[in-house]
């Protein structure tokens, strides 16, 4: 196991450390930081706006259209998987929800959900599809690691490649611990470890490029975009430590006759019909 804070679980290098991150090809971010903010926002900012430009505006009426609920880079159909259950009456927040996708099929199906984000452009788009659709729900602009709502809120805080990616898991995860009600849910999608132990700058193969034991914080050398990964063990201890008991593990793979994103083709299909492209986490807040 790493050396940890004692107070915090924080591990003693996870400012330094090495790990792997999935994302498409794309400029250099600029370097400016806003006040208040950790550098990395600022840089994961920039080229969320990048992405957004190319790719998430043009693609969110689609999105939002979408009757089921998919889940991961080769949409896991919610029917098959079962993960979320029935949300109608459920106070929902999204941590890191982009063009606000995932938080308009919930709001769809009865819950009262909260978007988060801190990227605007991203958050324009969820409003234009908000006019567009009239499925309407607040969207904030703000960080995962320090979310301006209250304590014990929500039933529910999920992050769908949101902060479970993008933010910090020893400051997220906390923020999330405190925003939900005794009892409530977590769930969140990312990369799975397998996936970031053989990512490389040209995408995911079949050897492993980097040791599991540099799981962290990882900042892409061309974009600087920066991404955290842990792995299964310091996942469990970190949940654990901030109140909550683990209910699943799933590990998502390329359906049969799954194809390779058009845009996130960082990963193949042929590639994830042998190992899980995304996991998800579930767990409940201890009460």
């Amino acid at each position: 196991m790493k050396d940890t804070d004692a107070e915090s679980g924080v591990p003693s290098d996870v400012s330094d450390g090495g790990g792997a991150g999935l994302r498409p090809a794309g400029a250099a971010a600029g370097q400016d930081r806003e006040p208040g903010r950790p550098e990395y926002v600022q840089q994961n900012v920039a080229n969320w706006t990048r992405a957004n430009t190319e790719y998430t505006d043009a693609s969110a009426a689609r999105a939002w259209a979408q009757e089921e609920i998919a889940w991961g880079v080769f949409e896991t159909p919610e029917s098959q998987l079962n993960i979320l259950g029935d949300v109608s009456g459920l106070d929902v927040v999204e941590l890191g929800c982009g063009t606000a996708y995932f938080s308009a099929w919930l709001a769809r199906r009865g819950a009262r959900a909260v978007g988060v984000d801190p990227t605007p452009a991203q958050l324009e788009t969820a409003r234009k599809m908000q006019r567009e659709t009239g499925i309407e729900f607040p969207l904030i602009e703000a960080v995962g690691e320090d979310v301006p709502l209250p304590d014990s809120s929500f039933d529910l805080v999920l992050s769908e490649y949101g902060a479970s990616l993008w933010a910090d898991p020893y400051r997220w995860i906390p923020e999330a611990a405190r925003l939900l009600r005794l009892g409530g849910r977590l769930i969140s999608l990312s990369n799975s470890t397998v996936c970031a132990l053989c990512m490389t700058m040209d995408g995911v193969g079949e050897q492993l490029v980097r040791p599991q034991f540099e799981l962290g914080k990882f900042e892409w050398p061309d974009t600087h975009e920066v991404e955290f990964h842990l792995a299964h063990g310091d996942w469990i201890d970190l949940l654990r430590t901030n109140g909550f008991e683990v209910e699943r593990l799933v590990e998502l793979y390329a359906q049969p006759d799954g194809e390779t994103h058009t845009y996130y083709k960082y990963v193949t299909a042929e590639w994830a019909r042998k190992w899980p492209a995304d996991e998800i986490w579930v767990a409940r807040k201890r009460g």
